[in-house]
């Protein structure tokens, strides 16, 4: 006699509708279109985690190298300058304090600046 899964594939389909509520159309209701979508959601989320990464770090960089610029240095520079004064800000601090604290910035800029002379 023929099997069915029944409860246990229920409650599979259940969960799926879960994670698709608020899909346009079939895409939240119909099995084989919501599932697709699902499988489709699921790989740009896990290609984007990464993406978002690096436009994190281009927003930063920009930001320090127009920080920078407006203190008479270029962003490689910088960057150089922190390497030989052995500052170990990442960029992300950087672009905060290049925002948020023009005098700490200032403060960095100059280190950078005599380590470059030296």
């Amino acid at each position: 006699m023929r099997t069915t899964k029944g409860s246990a594939r229920n409650r599979a389909k259940n969960r799926l509708f879960k994670k698709t509520k608020g899909y346009v159309g079939g895409r939240g209701t119909l099995l084989r279109t919501a599932k697709e979508t699902l499988v489709r959601a699921e790989a740009f989320a896990f290609r984007d985690r990464r993406v978002r990464k690096r436009e994190f770090r281009k927003l930063w960089i920009i930001r320090i190298n127009a920080a920078a610029r407006e203190r008479g240095l270029r962003y490689g520079e910088l960057i150089n300058g922190l390497k030989r004064a052995d500052v170990g800000i990442d960029r992300k601090m950087l672009a905060e304090m290049a925002v948020n604290d023009p005098g700490a910035f200032d403060a960095v800029v100059a280190k950078a600046r005599e380590a470059l002379a030296a």
